[in-house]
């Protein structure tokens, strides 16, 4: 069984931007999303997901054949809190560290690292300027970059946040990594700000334009919502914003499925050559 949900803190966990939100409508909000939840089915996978919302549309080809050969491998998460892990009870049930440890379990003679470089509060501006300093020394093989939330929160202009996300996967791809951008959480807190649906288009955009994968995840926890894998309570902290040990571990799960599947593809093109 999981612990409590309980937010830990560390050195690099500065605080997110307390959004300006009424509680009323917070309440409002979160009441709204729960009494459309069903309760979850026993036996239902509560991490599941459509092959429509988890598939990487464009593909990782340095991470797949590096896994497909079991050779090393090394993923940067960079982001802000939710990567950093802001929600979970304790630093291993973090998404880095549960990608980690499913990776590891399906290729136990490889060595995979998961360097979780996750800030919290950051703007996807600030992010942009680590990746010199913190990501490309690393030598990653594939960077998964979680953006947009607190910049949604900050009333940051999109055209702004896809500038800084263009430059910076100008600069991983230079480095020769794989890229996966990884949008917003659905979450009450997201939900109250206006700009998060256009946000979102310019996330998908700019993926598509830079032919990058998107893992979907505003998409996929609405799913687990809707479809009554999980109720917002148990999704989403108490601070209406963050994920919890659940959604986080869900969320590893649907990220590994869709690194195994292209892994797979790869691993089929290579035999059929062969």
């Amino acid at each position: 069984m999981n612990p409590p949900h309980s937010a830990f803190h560390g050195r690099r966990s500065r605080r997110g931007p307390t959004p300006a939100l009424s509680l009323l409508g917070l309440a409002v909000l979160a009441l709204g999303v729960l009494a459309t939840s069903a309760p979850a089915r026993a036996g239902h996978d509560r991490c599941g997901a459509p092959a429509a919302l988890t598939a990487l549309i464009d593909p990782l080809p340095h991470t797949a054949l590096r896994l497909a050969a079991a050779k090393s491998l090394t993923i940067v998460a960079l982001g802000s809190s939710s990567t950093y892990g802001t929600g979970a009870s304790r630093p291993e049930y973090s998404y880095p560290s549960r990608l980690a440890a499913l990776l590891r379990s399906r290729y136990p003679a490889a060595d995979i690292k998961v360097l979780n470089r996750g800030v919290g509060g950051e703007l996807a501006g600030q992010t942009a300027k680590r990746i010199a300093a913190e990501v490309i020394g690393d030598k990653p093989d594939l960077v998964i970059w979680q953006v947009g939330t607190n910049d949604v929160l900050q009333d940051v202009a999109p055209q702004v946040v896809t500038a800084n996300v263009r430059a910076g996967i100008a600069e991983l791809r230079k480095a020769g990594a794989d890229v996966v951008l990884m949008d917003l959480q659905y979450a009450p807190a997201v939900l109250m700000h206006p700009r998060y649906r256009a946000m979102e288009r310019a996330l998908r955009a700019t993926a598509r334009g830079d032919g990058v994968p998107l893992f979907q995840r505003f998409a996929v926890m609405h799913d687990w919502t809707a479809h009554g894998n999980m109720k917002m309570s148990a999704m989403i902290a108490a601070d209406h914003l963050h994920m919890t040990d659940e959604s986080y571990d869900c969320l590893a799960r649907q990220l590994s499925g869709s690194i195994l599947r292209d892994t797979r593809i790869a691993t089929d093109k290579v035999a059929s050559k062969g």
